[in-house]
């Protein structure tokens, strides 16, 4: 175990220490979930604190799980590339890309729902009256329901692996068949693109993490950090 946390470089460990430590905390003390998840910037329970601390909150053992086994796997290559300081940068601003793809698709659907995104309060109750049962619940889910998780700037890293690294083989653990980073990680942001189109109801942000990734595609062609240098 010290010669595993020993070779990881020093940003990669410290994110994967935070985030395990975090999680025990939400595990032993429920609450932290209402205080750490991030909530749409309108609801009452919205905190500025939450932008950050949403990024250490998970829902569940197989949600940090796969994402604490990524960023060790990626995270780690990825830091030894862009150097500590700016591998902190680029994880945190992908954090950050998911959360402002998020809210602007709650913000369309808030609209979509209301006629408006102007702050709920703003509206009267002559609107929300007006609101289906089903529009009602779905109103609700958006300004009570946290965002937590890791996962868009996990999909940062996986995308500058990709980037990086495009012939590298990678294979899940589901379907053990070798695909090259070039083909797999556009395919898992496709089938992200899909599933929040499709299941727009779904307690899972599939387009916060194409926002992740998308952010981390900028940094890279921002930084010029070039694939031709790593092989």
């Amino acid at each position: 175990m010290n010669n595993f946390f020993g070779n990881l470089p020093v940003v990669t460990k410290n994110l994967l220490v935070l985030n395990i430590l975090f999680f025990i905390a939400s595990w032993l003390l429920p609450s932290l979930i209402i205080h750490l998840g991030v909530f749409y910037p309108d609801s009452p329970n919205f905190q500025i604190w939450q932008l950050v601390t949403y990024m250490f909150m998970h829902g569940g053992i197989g949600h940090i799980f796969f994402n604490m086994f990524a960023l060790v796997m990626f995270g780690s290559t990825i830091e030894r590339i862009l150097g500590a300081k700016r591998f902190l940068n680029f994880y945190l601003i992908c954090g950050f890309g998911a959360l402002v793809m998020q809210y602007g698709i709650q913000a369309i659907e808030v609209h979509q729902l209301t006629g408006s995104i102007r702050p709920l309060h703003e509206l009267g109750n002559d609107v929300i009256n007006q609101l289906s049962q089903v529009d009602f619940e779905a109103l609700q889910s958006i300004y009570g329901t946290p965002l937590v998780g890791a996962s868009g700037a996990i999909y940062g890293l996986l995308l500058a692996f990709g980037y990086l690294f495009p012939n590298a083989e990678l294979m899940l653990i589901f379907f053990p068949v070798p695909v090259k980073a070039k083909y797999f990680i556009p395919i898992l942001i496709v089938i992200e693109v899909y599933l929040g189109f499709s299941q727009s109801g779904s307690s899972i942000a599939h387009l916060a993490h194409v926002g992740g990734a998308l952010f981390g595609f900028i940094l890279l062609k921002l930084w010029k950090i070039r694939r031709t240098n790593y092989h």
